[in-house]
């Protein structure tokens, strides 16, 4: 590569970002940062649109892999991250690795390798903590779900759902990315999807929905409160989309004139709200 310098601006793709860097060797170009066309803006420095090819980046990948399968992993699961500039960082790590061989994959604290491998970890840790923090409503013979996580965890999860619930039809909507995972007859895809709002329940399914909750309060241990222990174990960014946490509007079936979506968990309450109508509750668990 030569020293001239440029930017990059592409269709936000896993395939595009690859032909990103595709075209950064064919055209000898280094790359100082790399911008999703929906995020650039105009600058002095002199910029190009990479058009998105699927040979051009199946190209890429294949070498990426023949050098380094775990480095293919890590390119592609660092591709969901929310890290900030993840592109650039991808790209440094492409080029380091075709240039010096993966030795340097093994020393987590090189300066290359580390935010992407922090990152990746970040992506793992929240799709296993999404593994038992996922609420499924049942909505006229499919199961719904809503997510709002930091990461493209849809299709970390999608294995895991889909064995899951292999015989059910079932979607979950990720809220921060706008995309859902539809899964049916035993075939899944992530679809983007950038309007949606859950209908709200009917009778039977409003009170599954109370029983849970019920279920929740009822089997704190009022001794063993422990608020700081529970944000740990379950935390709290992810109460918005938990059953356990939503107000009484949420609890309210679709013949009720007051049936609306359920809003998250207001910040300051200790535990879930009480729903006094339906007996009344004990605070909180710790786990």
């Amino acid at each position: 590569m030569t020293d001239h310098e440029m930017i990059y601006i592409y269709d936000g793709s896993f395939d595009g970002f690859l032909c990103c860097v595709f075209d950064s060797y064919a055209n000898k170009e280094v790359l100082t940062a790399i911008y999703r066309d929906e995020d650039f803006i105009p600058t002095l420095f002199a910029s190009r649109m990479i058009d998105t090819d699927k040979k051009h980046a199946n190209r890429v990948f294949r070498k990426v892999a023949q050098v380094s399968p775990y480095a293919g992993n890590l390119l592609h699961k660092g591709f969901l991250t929310c890290m900030p500039e993840k592109e650039i960082h991808l790209y440094r790590l492409v080029v380091k690795l075709l240039r010096e061989g993966p030795g340097f994959l093994r020393n987590f604290s090189d300066e290359t390798l580390f935010p992407v491998i922090s990152a990746v970890r970040h992506l793992n840790g929240e799709a296993h903590l999404l593994k038992g923090f996922v609420r499924f409503s049942e909505l006229g013979g499919v199961l719904g779900s809503e997510i709002e996580p930091k990461n493209r965890v849809l299709p970390v999860l999608r294995s895991h759902f889909c064995a899951r619930y292999m015989n059910d039809t079932f979607f979950i909507y990720d809220r921060t990315h706008k995309e859902a995972l539809f899964y049916a007859a035993g075939k899944a895809v992530i679809r983007p999807l950038e309007d949606f709002q859950m209908a709200p329940p009917d009778e039977a399914e409003a009170n599954y929905r109370i029983l849970w909750k019920r279920f929740y309060d009822t089997i704190a241990i009022k001794e063993r409160y422990n608020p700081k222990c529970r944000m740990r174990n379950m935390p709290k960014r992810y109460w918005g989309t938990m059953t356990e946490f939503q107000d009484e509007a949420y609890f309210k079936p679709q013949s009720s004139p007051a049936a609306v979506p359920g809003p998250g968990a207001p910040d300051e309450i200790p535990a879930p709200a009480t729903l006094q109508e339906y007996g009344q509750s004990v605070p909180g668990s710790d786990s």
